[in-house]
Order: structure tokens, then C-alpha cells, then sequence
């Protein structure tokens, strides 16, 4: 049991942690979540049937653990939204140039600004998809869904994202005009 513990851990734990600090937005808290995870993991894995992935497994039991984290708070739902900001994220990238760095940064905070104003279950989605590049039937699978959910979920994501970027992209446009302008 301890050689596929530490091989589940050197596998996943990175993905895991991601996952949940995207979810709570605090680093301390998520590893201490992902602790959590991967105290669940050891004490259920004989019940682990192979329906699933590892990876999805896992997901899920992070997802789970996030949630039951959040329902401990006083005024969870409140909480929560308090989460989410996602304006004061950091990209690490391995040898970047600086402009490369500047523009990642800004792209990155523009998207998780947009993010604020998806639903949990849109923003999991999203996380799982696209930033843990998990499929749909992995997504599914993690959030304990149907397929169809994934995708109608991530359509309407997809959707406020859209609409959000788009705001945001003539907010600049104007923003940059003025100074344009001023000069």
C-alpha cells in the first residue's frame, strides 16, 4: 500500500493541490486540504474500485474535501464568494522574457476576473477543463456528474466568460483611447 500511496502522491499531488487552490485561493489552506485528500485516499483506497481514473478519484476527493472546508466555515456560501478573488494571482512560469511576464500576469487577471462572476460548479468546471486539462468524461467523473452536465455547464461558463472578456476588452479599448487622447 505505501509504494502506491507514494506513487499516487508523486502523480497527482501537484494537480491536486492546483485544483484546490484555484478553489479556496489561499495557499495555506489548500495544503492543508490536500493533506486532507490524501488522508482520505489512505484510509479508503481498498475501496477504490477502478470505475475511474486515479487522477478523476482524486478529484473527486478534493472537491469533496473543499466543499465539506467550506460548510465548516460560519457562513459558508458568504465565504466562499470571499474565495474568489482572483485579482491577486501569481503565474509562475519556468524563463519567461519580463514582457512575457507582464502580459501573462494581465491575461491571467483579466480571465480570473471574469471567473467572479461564473457559479462554483461553472468555475470547477473550468478548473478541471482547462487548467487540469481533464476530459469531459474525467470531469464528469470527478464531480460526480453526467456528461451532458459537464458540458451544458461549460457552455454556459464559456458563456459568461464571453461576455465578461468582452466587457472587459472595450473597458481597455476605451481606457486606452482616453490616454490617447490626453496625451
Amino acid at each position: 500500500m505505501d509504494s502506491v500511496f507514494d506513487e499516487l502522491y508523486q502523480k497527482y499531488h501537484h494537480d491536486v493541490f492546483q485544483f484546490l487552490f484555484y478553489l479556496v485561493r489561499n495557499k495555506e489552506q489548500a495544503e492543508d486540504l490536500v493533506q486532507e485528500v490524501y488522508i482520505r485516499v489512505f484510509k479508503s483506497y481498498h475501496r477504490f474500485e477502478g470505475k475511474s481514473s486515479e487522477k478523476t478519484w482524486l478529484f473527486s476527493i478534493a472537491r469533496n474535501v473543499a466543499i465539506d472546508s467550506f460548510r465548516k466555515q460560519k457562513g459558508w456560501k458568504g465565504r466562499l464568494l470571499e474565495k474568489f478573488d482572483w485579482s491577486s494571482s501569481q503565474v509562475k512560469d519556468k524563463y519567461p522574457i519580463p514582457e512575457e511576464i507582464m502580459v501573462h500576469k494581465e491575461e491571467v487577471k483579466w480571465i480570473y476576473q471574469c471567473l467572479e462572476h461564473c457559479t462554483v460548479d461553472q468555475r470547477s468546471v473550468v478548473i478541471l477543463r482547462f487548467l487540469n486539462d481533464l476530459s469531459i468524461t474525467e470531469t464528469a467523473e470527478a464531480l460526480g456528474w453526467t456528461e451532458s452536465k459537464v458540458k451544458t455547464t461549460q457552455h454556459r461558463a464559456l458563456k459568461v466568460l464571453k461576455k465578461y472578456m468582452e466587457m472587459f476588452n472595450e473597458k481597455e479599448g476605451l481606457e486606452s483611447e482616453k490616454v490617447r487622447v490626453e496625451r
